[in-house]
C-alpha cells in the first residue's frame, strides 16, 4: 500500500526529494486507474501542482515528493518563460502547455525523430545545470486524472518536460543523458549562457553537441 506525504497546511509545497535519495533511482510502480478516483490520489495530484506551481517548475513527477508511482504532472506559460526573449522562446518552441496529468505515460520518438540540445535543470538536483539532447517531438501514451486515455503528440519545449519527467518515472536523472563538460553552476549559466546558444557553450568549454 502506497503512503502519501501530506503537509500540516493544506497551502504549503510538499518537501522536494533531492538527488542521492534512492527513490529516484528506482522504477516507479504503475498506478491502478481505479485509485484515481480516491481522495488520496487526487490529493497528491493537487498538491503536487501547488509543490510545481510554487518551486517553481514546469513539471513534477512522484518519486520526486517520495511516492514511487508513474504520475507526473506538467505546465508551462509565460509565468515561467517571462525571462526569455522572443527569439529565445521560439528557439525552444516554448508554448502554453496547461496544467496536465500522465499517469503510467509510455513515450516514444515522433516525426523525423530529431534531437535538439539545451540546458536543463531540476528541482531535485539543485543549484546545477547541463545541455540535454532531447527528442524534439514525442507521442505520449498516458491516462488523465480521471482515467481517460491520453494519446497525444507534445513538440518544442513541451516535449523535453516529457521526457525528463517520464525518466523520472523510470528511475533517471538528467545528470544521466548532460554533457558532463556543459555542467554549470546556476549562478554562471545566468552569467555566461543565458540568452545564448549552446554552441557557445560547447565551443568554450568542449563538448560536442548531439
Amino acid at each position: 500500500m502506497t503512503t502519501y506525504p501530506v503537509t500540516t497546511n493544506e497551502h504549503d509545497p510538499l518537501p522536494i526529494v533531492a538527488c542521492g535519495d534512492p527513490i529516484l533511482r528506482r522504477v516507479a510502480d504503475p498506478v491502478d486507474p481505479s485509485m484515481l478516483h480516491t481522495p488520496e490520489l487526487r490529493r497528491l495530484i493537487t498538491d503536487m501542482r501547488r509543490t510545481m506551481e510554487m518551486a517553481p517548475g514546469v513539471g513534477l513527477a512522484a518519486p520526486q515528493v517520495g511516492v514511487p508511482l508513474q504520475l507526473a504532472v506538467l505546465q508551462d506559460g509565460p509565468q515561467q518563460w517571462g525571462h526569455l526573449s522572443d527569439d529565445e522562446r521560439a528557439l525552444r518552441q516554448r508554448q502554453d502547455l496547461p496544467f496536465t496529468v500522465l499517469v503510467n505515460p509510455v513515450i516514444r520518438p515522433a516525426g523525423d525523430d530529431d534531437r535538439v540540445s539545451f540546458y536543463e535543470g531540476c528541482l531535485s538536483v539543485p543549484g546545477l545545470t547541463g545541455v540535454v539532447a532531447r527528442h524534439r517531438v514525442v507521442q505520449v501514451e498516458a491516462f488523465d486524472q480521471d482515467g481517460q486515455p491520453i494519446d497525444r503528440l507534445f513538440s518544442g519545449w513541451a516535449a523535453r518536460i516529457v521526457q525528463h519527467e517520464v525518466d523520472h518515472l523510470g528511475g533517471h536523472l538528467y545528470l544521466d543523458r548532460v554533457q558532463t563538460r556543459s555542467l554549470s553552476t546556476v549562478d554562471n549559466f545566468a552569467s555566461r549562457w543565458a540568452g545564448r546558444p549552446a554552441h557557445d557553450a560547447a565551443t568554450a568549454l568542449g563538448f560536442a553537441l548531439d
